[in-house]
């Protein structure tokens, strides 16, 4: 069950006073940037070899259809949607500073 207090990110945590948090967003290192600029880019090498390299060798192979300018069209357009969700629904993370205590090295021996 969710309380009032986990869903706060100025809530105070047994201090008693407010400890100071900020939300941020995930920006350049969300995966969703790698996957659709990844995406992105080699859709737009089977867009080149699609307008580029159709022989007919190929137009054989394939029933005449230009399986790389649709692939490569269909992979861009992915891509560009990819992007388009980082943009319109970044990741958001509550960054608060540590607790008083928390870089001490501390003792991991086994409890008796």
């Amino acid at each position: 069950m969710s309380t009032h207090k986990d869903q706060n990110p100025t809530a105070d945590r047994g201090s008693g006073t407010p400890e100071a948090a900020a939300v941020r967003t995930a920006g350049a290192f969300d995966i969703r940037n790698f996957i659709g600029s990844l995406l992105g880019l080699f859709g737009l090498v089977l867009l080149g070899m699609g307008l580029f390299a159709f022989t007919p060798v190929e137009a054989a192979k394939t029933g005449g259809l230009n399986a790389n300018l649709w692939a490569g069209l269909a992979m861009h357009i992915v891509g560009i949607l990819f992007i388009l969700w980082t943009k319109l629904d970044p990741i958001r993370m509550v960054v608060r500073e540590n607790e008083d205590g928390a870089e001490e090295p501390r003792d991991i021996a086994a409890i008796d």
